[in-house]
């Protein structure tokens, strides 16, 4: 609030409508709001996300027809490939087998295959999944991707469609899932889709991360691919349930790497100049970028 009311100095910014049917809020920005919350204001003529995902907003079925805007933003995009990078790099380099090892005092050199050697595969080549992309390049690793529609992107094999889902989950030796929480994705990584990955690979068997929505995945499909073989590890930053409730066997599996839906965690002040820049771009008479795509789901 307090950032939005620097960049926005003229505006009264509000934490909530003063009442139903509140006349004077022309933009709302919100991440996870209450049911209902902005239904019935009259004068509503966008909605931000402060955050890459708009499914929270798309849940509530009373969200008036005005446009929805997502959140485009260089701290964002580098946030989140900084994450991937970081999973994919620890996994690559054995970090899970090294990190047992030496809780038990074990001097065990692994085998290393090269870097030229492995296939990542990136499910959503949306800003974020394409930055993830760019900067995994450099380190030599083969890259696939995949997307609803057709996409190209430099230093990628590209897939799309249903066909194009199941080869880019075959030739993926470490899959990093970044899709949108949309009917059509929700429940995607289940045991269907986990028995569709590769039988082995250089590192042994596929590795699985998860930093796009949690309502993609479901835990205890991911649990029964770890521990019939399908899968060697996983990182997941989101979970069906948030917070991961403390019973959860996510926590305590070996092969799984926990964080708290961290991995792109923005600062408001990197955000909220964005969202400025459009309100007063709007008010101009120009048009509004970025905007979701309501039947899409993005």
């Amino acid at each position: 609030m307090r950032a939005l009311q620097v960049h926005l100095p003229q505006d009264e910014i509000l934490l909530r409508p003063r009442s139903a049917g509140d006349e004077s809020i022309r933009y709302a920005v919100v991440w996870k709001q209450p049911p209902g919350v902005l239904s019935g204001l009259p004068a509503l003529q966008a909605i931000f996300s402060l955050g890459a995902g708009v499914d929270h907003i798309l849940a509530d079925a009373t969200v008036p027809d005005v446009p929805i805007v997502r959140i485009v933003a260089e701290d964002l995009s580098r946030r989140m490939s900084e994450y991937v990078v970081w999973r994919v790099l620890d996994h690559f380099r054995r970090g899970c087998t090294y990190r047992r090892q030496q809780a038990a005092g074990l001097w065990n050199e692994r085998a290393q295959p090269g870097a030229g050697e492995i296939t990542i595969g990136i499910l959503g080549l949306g800003e974020l999944g394409r930055d993830a992309a760019r900067m995994l390049r450099p380190f030599g690793f083969r890259l696939a991707g995949w997307s609803r529609t057709e996409r190209q992107v430099e230093g990628v094999t590209t897939y799309h469609g249903q066909d194009g889902l199941h080869a880019c989950l075959a030739a993926s030796d470490i899959l990093v899932v970044l899709l949108p929480l949309t009917p059509q994705t929700h429940g995607l990584i289940g045991d269907d889709f986990l028995s569709r990955l590769k039988r082995e690979t250089p590192l042994g068997r596929p590795i699985l991360i998860n930093a796009g929505r949690g309502g993609l995945q479901s835990d205890s499909a991911i649990l029964r691919a770890l521990n019939d073989g399908r899968l060697m590890e996983a990182s997941l930053d989101v979970f069906e349930r948030e917070p991961l409730p403390k019973d959860s066997p996510l926590w305590r599996h070996p092969q799984i790497f926990v964080t708290p839906h961290a991995a792109a965690s923005s600062e408001p002040e990197a955000l909220v100049p964005l969202i400025a820049a459009q309100i007063a771009a709007h008010r101009r008479g120009e048009a509004l970028t970025h905007l979701v795509d309501r039947n899409a789901g993005y």
